[in-house]
């Protein structure tokens, strides 16, 4: 995992269904080992993919244990909370989140609105002054990185101004000093790109997912703070900066009826994208103000918004607590130009050969094959094979490629395996066979599969006397395995498997007569050598037996005699002695 970047991917948890690919509009995802990995230069932190991921496998970087670092040191540390809060904390007052915040162990609090209202103030005088030209807003800065990375020719056209949060630090330390330490808290991923860049300024940028989180593990229970002794805020109460967490209202607050504009406002990447496309901004007439956000209906739709966080009900609160009234004529206490510059991409349009080679690899010839289906994240095939030439797709991804291997595959191993195939359906229906099943089933099966090619949709307990088997392995799952099984005159070995429990299994089917039959005349050849090894053991022990009682005989006889002259011996002796 790689935390530089504001946005990662926890690469175990990935799995691999490409949807953070589909809906990455900048196609700054690359898939390695079918695991996908932002790519920091191509990316605008717009947090879409974060969103979208059903695995919860993309992450916004948390930041927690720097914010701990800053809440340590000797520095005042201020919050400066974004609008859009009432649309993650439902039902929560700003000064309830104050008071929680300054338990976390904040100096203070303050609104980002107030930024917000510096910008407007100084936009309204950039269009006064200049009523012909064509302004796009820099308040959001995905959009701005999103035109600096992909828009070039848009660039001098972006608003020369920090974005709110930026401003608002400034703001922050000209009244409290450069010594202080400044968090943003909101919804926004793409803030924390501005806190790598603009350290000195914005210290830090934290999501409400990561706060809620901080509130969770310091048991401090935003509900049960009370509202009685209203907390004081940093710089005071904002006013209509408040609305621009919402689509359009940037523009309620920069609105001059003395300059001649028209105000659009667009979200979403792809339609700014689509907006832009194909126009020179040399040839507009002017007068256009375009306030652009990266997240589809504005702030309150981050990327860690709650999906109701857009809601009516959102929208009328923002309303409510949001002064109604221009940013016009507001006094603009700091310095808050910027200029933006291009971020260049590298990436070179490659030949058509190439695209060609590309294309031919995930088995795509001609343009019949590009079926451009969209299941690997890319809109076209073509884009697919651009991706695979800068190494940020994998042939693996292309669905249609590798449904077509696995069928040449699966249909090369049912066609050559040694053994009769099958499956069939929850109707009993054949759905796929092998020659050497029509060849077990018998003479008559076999001719149809030689006409027809195949057996599909003949009913299995036509053909086999055993198709109970297969309705208790579809109905029931499992396996079921019967050896030597007697059918039509051969001996078969019958494996069945489930396949999808309820809808289809399949068969393995092995004829195994002649080496039974092998096997039985092995068996009555080794009978036959144990009968004549027997017979040989009898006669040997017969022979052997005589031998002995021949023996026997003889040593009786020569030990009867012995036994008798020993006698007449002791007989004489006794004699002589009297």
């Amino acid at each position: 995992m790689d935390y530089q970047f504001p946005i990662y991917t926890i690469q175990n948890e990935c799995q691999d269904c490409y949807k953070c690919v589909r809906h990455c509009y900048c196609k700054a995802i690359k898939i390695i080992n079918g695991r996908a990995t932002v790519i920091p230069e191509l990316c605008v932190a717009c947090g879409e993919c974060v969103r979208v991921c059903p695995a919860h496998a993309k992450m916004i970087r948390s930041d927690e244990s720097r914010l701990f670092q800053l809440l340590e040191g000797k520095a005042p540390v201020y919050a400066s909370i974004a609008p859009s809060y009432s649309g993650y904390f439902k039902n929560i007052t700003l000064c309830q989140l104050t008071l929680a915040l300054k338990q976390l162990g904040f100096t203070a609090v303050s609104e980002t609105a107030h930024g917000a209202q510096l910008v407007s103030a100084q936009t309204g005088r950039l269009l006064r002054k200049n009523p012909s030209q064509v302004y796009i807003s820099s308040a959001c800065p995905a959009i701005v990185d999103y035109i600096r990375k992909y828009q070039q020719d848009w660039i001098p056209y972006i608003t020369p101004l920090d974005s709110p949060v930026i401003a608002h630090c400034k703001q922050l330390r000209k009244k409290y000093g450069d010594a202080i330490k400044t968090v943003f808290i909101g919804p926004c991923a793409a803030k924390k790109n501005e806190a790598d860049r603009f350290s000195k300024i914005l210290s830090l940028a934290i999501t409400f997912e990561t706060l809620e989180e901080l509130l969770i593990d310091h048991n401090i229970k935003l509900e049960n703070i009370s509202n009685d002794n209203p907390a004081e805020l940093a710089l005071g109460p904002a006013e209509e900066g408040r609305v621009y967490c919402i689509e359009g209202g940037m523009n309620d607050t920069v609105r001059d009826a003395k300059a001649d504009f028209r105000y659009v406002s667009v979200s979403g990447l792809k339609n700014l994208d689509r907006m832009l496309a194909k126009i020179d901004p040399k040839n507009l007439p002017g007068g256009l103000f375009i306030e652009a956000l990266a997240c589809q209906g504005g702030c309150i739709n981050g990327p860690v918004m709650g999906k109701e966080s857009s809601g009516l009900d959102v929208l009328l609160t923002t309303n409510k607590t949001s002064s109604k009234r221009t940013s016009i004529g507001r006094d603009v206490p700091v310095d808050i130009e910027q200029h933006f510059y291009r971020d260049s991409q590298n990436d070179e349009e490659p030949s058509e050969e190439n695209i060609r080679k590309a294309l031919a690899s995930v088995g795509k010839f001609s343009p019949e094959d590009e079926l451009n289906c969209g299941a690997c994240g890319y809109d076209s095939c073509r884009d697919f094979a651009r991706a695979l030439l800068c190494g940020k797709a994998e042939p693996a991804m292309c669905h249609t490629f590798l449904r077509r291997n696995f069928e040449r595959t699966s249909n090369a191993l049912i066609k050559y395996i040694p053994a009769g195939v099958i499956i069939v359906n929850d109707k009993l229906e054949i759905i796929e066979s092998n020659r050497h099943f029509a060849e077990l089933a018998g003479d008559e099966t076999l001719e149809i599969f030689n006409t027809l090619g195949n057996l599909n949709s003949m009913q299995i307990n036509q053909l086999l006397d055993f198709s109970d088997l297969f309705e208790s392995v579809i109905q029931n799952g499992g396996d079921i395995e019967k050896f030597n099984y007697s059918f039509k005159k051969k001996i078969i070995n019958i494996s069945i498997f489930s396949i999808t429990q309820g809808k289809t299994a399949g068969a393995v089917i092995q004829d195994v007569t002649k080496s039974e039959l092998r096997r039985e005349q092995i068996a009555e050849k080794a009978k036959k050598v144990i009968r004549q090894n027997v017979q040989t053991v009898q006669q040997v022990a017969r022979i052997f037996g005589e031998h002995i009682a021949d023996a026997e005989i003889i040593l009786n006889d020569i030990a009867g005699s012995y036994t008798m002259n020993n006698n007449d011996d002791e007989d004489t002796g006794k004699k002589r002695t009297k």
